[in-house]
């Protein structure tokens, strides 16, 4: 009898060797992959019989009806330490498990920092497999004060975005109905307002720069129209203005005094006489690799364009770039100032002088 019971005892231990050693691996390889590489035999076989045991708790999400929440795994955070995250924020159902699937796939090795849309309604091995991706669904957008719709355009192959530039100019060198601020505008140059965006990563071309242009319709408040009116100016003509005071203005303090100048020029007829204005009719240079050529020569300065304010009468016919909240307030609240002229100090510091005459202007020429 006693030997019977041995017997008996002997098999069911072969039994479970041949089950932990053979079948568990199989049946775990062929239902969630081989076991990663860098584990032992036993430890393939250990893990092939927890993933079996879980079975369910794997491919079953918590809650299929759940919507989509943020979750952020850290640089460098511990895989006990995202398990645990994900079930306190009833993510998963079971810590334990996710932690075992990671480590029998090797994804613990691979899990990416960064910010993910998660929900309960997606399993742990769709999460797992989510976290091997920190692409965001979101693209952080910057759009520099300044900026010319071509430099705008030259941001976007580094974005994230799938835009291309030449899209982007296409869309945002054409008109764009539905805005009243620019209506009749041959372009949106202007009124892609500069501003940190957080867009889609599969936006539209149209739809982004529809977008640039809303921002700018919200930040053109009621204050802001009255005070171009007050300056005699329409919106368009302010923006145009504005965007030569953005390219002028280094320190945004002198903004309110540079408008003050063009302003009072432009109300007596007088030629604007706008660097920036040449600059953006000179377009890109080549060999300084810049759209804003500097310093201009004398030949720069004779340029045939509609745009060479040394040349036509006031305004050109639109925005040479996109300003700024700033270059825009200081438009319609300018300084009361004599001023026809201001001319950059020769320290370098960015700074102005500003003076009445033409005379006093020479003697502000650096030497």
């Amino acid at each position: 009898m006693r030997r019977f019971l041995l017997i008996l005892i002997l098999i069911a231990v072969f039994v479970c060797l041949v089950l932990f050693a053979f079948v568990f691996p199989s049946l775990s390889a062929n239902k969630y992959g081989p076991p990663a590489p860098s584990l032992s035999f036993l430890q393939a076989v250990q893990y092939s019989a927890k993933l079996i045991w879980y079975d369910g708790l794997l491919i079953h999400p918590l809650d299929p009806s759940a919507a989509e929440q943020s979750f952020t795994v850290q640089q460098n955070e511990p895989i006990n330490s995202i398990a645990n995250r994900l079930a306190e924020a009833r993510l998963i159902v079971d810590a334990s498990a996710f932690r075992d699937y990671l480590v029998y796939t090797g994804l613990d090795k691979t899990i990416h920092a960064g910010e993910y849309k998660l929900s309960a309604a997606m399993s742990i091995v769709d999460i797992a497999h989510k976290m091997q991706d920190a692409t965001p669904a979101d693209v952080t957008f910057v759009i520099l004060p300044g900026w010319r719709i071509e430099e705008i355009a030259a941001a976007l192959p580094t974005s994230g975005l799938d835009i291309t530039p030449e899209s982007f100019i296409a869309i945002a060198s054409s008109p764009h109905p539905g805005f009243d601020f620019v209506a009749g505008a041959p372009s949106m140059e202007g009124f892609l307002y500069p501003d940190t965006y957080n867009v889609p990563r599969a936006v539209m071309v149209d739809q982004f720069v529809a977008g640039l242009v809303r921002n700018f319709g919200l930040h053109l408040s009621t204050d802001l129209k009255e005070g171009f009116s007050r300056q005699g100016l329409t919106v368009y003509q302010a923006v145009t203005l504005a965007s030569i005071v953005e390219r002028e203005a280094i320190h945004a303090e002198e903004a309110p005094l540079i408008a003050s100048v063009y302003l009072n020029r432009f109300k007596i007829g007088m030629k604007l006489d706008a660097d920036p204005t040449v600059q953006y009719a000179l377009g890109f240079d080549p060999d300084q690799q810049t759209w804003w050529t500097s310093p201009l020569s004398l030949d720069d300065l004779q340029i045939d364009s509609a745009y060479n304010t040394y040349r036509i009468d006031g305004l050109p016919p639109t925005p040479i770039d996109n300003p700024g909240l700033s270059s825009l307030r200081a438009v319609a609240f300018p300084a009361k100032t004599d001023y026809y002229y201001f001319q950059a100090r020769c320290d370098g510091s960015g700074y102005h002088d500003f003076v009445q005459t033409f005379d006093e202007q020479l003697q502000n020429m650096c030497p």
